[in-house]
């Protein structure tokens, strides 16, 4: 069968709008089994595979808000929390998601659910909210502080921690009818925790800082992670293997409890915002310009994901426009081709035939800052070369 080829031309048609856009970002990623999982981020984002991450389909999310949070207690049903007190929920795995009252305005950050009933959201101005029915209904509990919480981590319906900014830590043991102050020896803020059970624990934070509890955080001591980025995420999937995400597209992975991190290669120097693991070799992380990253031998090798269709791959913001050559080439019957994008601008991506006529259209739309990655299926077309610009 004979191959497709595409002649590289180095041209862009493009108008520039010099406004800086968003920046794609991913914040959180929910991962149930080897198939299914869902990320959300920056302006409603919300997106799902079904296959293991070889596709990630966006959904309608019904909102502008950024969406800092994502849990499902099951493949169907799950929940979302964002910017002005905004929670979304789905019980058809994401086909319709449905805004919940939260009886707040402010930010939530961060959700922890223990069963398909009882969780907990917490968020800017010292913001808890607990729900018993899966996210129906949430109501307001009394916190000990009116700072900023990031983060939450339940191990039971009664025994929690959540954290924030200024070195703040609480800790209830009733389900949240009260939070108590823990000392955590920093003031710098803490952006995530993660408790394997209810004496041990760990929490990242600003410049590389890492803390870890054997006491149920009466005390809190002070580790070496290896590096001075910020960390924005620790997951702990069982009592040994933890792992954390960070800026510099840092990951540090333990295995055993969090005594000792070692920084494993992530491929890629995009922040990263979350991670999620299902057991102790299967794991996704998302972050900055739409970054998606997933694993299946406990992080050894991370592999790059990608939105389905036009998506943007995380290369950071370039510094100017640039299309590169077209891969593979030749190519039967689909290839990729990869251009950058340095200001938010409308941008064409155009096929022609070896006479000058144009076949088809690949992109037009108004595009962010960033390196993107567009498919192309030649199997309509007839075999030769062709030119893309």
């Amino acid at each position: 069968m004979s191959k497709k080829f595409i002649t590289f031309i180095l041209s862009l048609i493009f108008i520039i709008n010099f406004s800086f856009g968003q920046q794609n970002q991913l914040f959180a990623v929910s991962i149930m089994d080897s198939n299914n999982g869902t990320a959300v981020g920056e302006v409603g984002i919300i997106v799902r595979t079904t296959n293991g991450g070889l596709n990630w389909n966006q959904q309608i999310s019904g909102t502008n808000a950024w969406l800092f949070s994502i849990h499902f207690t099951n493949a169907n049903t799950g929940i979302t929390v964002g910017s002005s007190g905004v929670i979304l929920r789905t019980t058809n795995g994401g086909v319709n998601w449905n805004q919940q009252t939260s009886g707040t305005q402010n930010d939530i950050n961060d959700l922890s659910f223990t069963d398909g009933n009882t969780g907990t959201a917490v968020g800017a101005s010292g913001t808890i909210l607990r729900t018993t029915n899966g996210g129906v209904n949430w109501f307001v509990q009394t916190s000990v502080t009116n700072d900023w919480f990031y983060s939450v981590s339940f191990i039971n319906a009664n025994t929690g921690t959540a954290v924030g900014g200024l070195g703040i830590i609480i800790r209830t043991t009733n389900g949240g009818t009260n939070w108590f102050m823990q000392t955590s020896g920093t003031t710098l803020a803490l952006s995530s925790v993660s408790f394997i059970d209810a004496n041990t624990g760990t929490i990242v934070g600003a410049i590389g800082l890492m803390l870890r509890t054997t006491n149920g955080g009466i005390n809190w001591n002070q580790q070496t992670s290896g590096t001075g980025y910020p960390l924005n995420c620790v997951f702990f999937i069982n009592a040994n293997n933890g792992t954390v995400v960070g800026w510099g597209g840092t990951i540090l992975r333990t295995t055993n409890s969090g005594v000792n991190w070692f920084i494993q290669t992530s491929g890629t120097t995009n922040q990263l915002n979350d991670v999620h693991f299902i057991n102790g070799s299967t794991g996704t992380v998302v972050g900055k310009y739409g970054t998606i990253l997933h694993t299946t031998n406990g992080g050894v090798n991370w592999i790059r994901q990608t939105v389905t269709g036009l998506h943007s791959i995380g290369m950071g913001i370039p510094d100017n426009f640039f299309l590169f050559q077209n891969y593979p080439n030749p190519f039967n019957p689909q290839t990729k081709i990869k251009f950058d994008v340095p200001k938010q601008s409308l941008t064409k991506l155009i096929i022609y035939d070896i006479l000058g006529r144009e076949i088809t259209t690949l992109v037009d739309e108004q595009l962010k800052p960033g390196t993107y990655e567009v498919d192309w299926d030649g199997s309509n077309f007839s075999s030769g070369v062709y030119f893309y610009k």
